[in-house]
């Protein structure tokens, strides 16, 4: 997965419809997620299509990987944006980051409709809390 400067990079050189076809493909670049873990337990509340975070053993163990996913080809963009942020980072650097600050060079709050970014706070959170636990582990 490419890093968050490297995407912000290229989103700041498109427009409308360029970013929304970038969205797409930054989601098409997810790990895939297997439909079994696909749960109830792994549904992010809040957000207006279905989309599923696991997190799972980094190496080494005190790096974050997620796996995640939406049924939404715009959402599951947004989902790895969110990914892109932490992924492979160390749990106490995630746990102190301020990830809302890092997608804020996005603007997904004007770029998108208030339906489709109403599930980036309770992403974050759960990104947030699960850094938090392995960090205090």
């Amino acid at each position: 997965m490419r890093s968050l400067d490297d995407i912000r990079e290229e989103y700041e050189f498109l427009e409308g419809d360029e970013r929304y076809s970038m969205l797409i493909e930054l989601g098409r670049e997810l790990d895939p997620m297997p439909d079994a873990l696909k749960t109830d337990a792994t549904l992010v509340r809040g957000c207006s299509a279905a989309v599923w975070v696991y997190p799972t053993a980094g190496e080494p163990s005190d790096r974050l990987h997620f796996l995640a996913d939406s049924n939404a080809a715009i959402t599951k963009g947004i989902v790895a944006l969110v990914i892109a942020a932490v992924q492979d980072k160390p749990a106490p650097e995630v746990a102190r980051m301020d990830v809302t600050g890092a997608l804020e060079p996005f603007d997904l709050k004007n770029q998108l409709s208030s339906n489709r970014t109403q599930g980036v706070p309770n992403m974050i959170a759960l990104v947030k809390e699960h850094a938090a636990r392995l960090a205090d582990a």
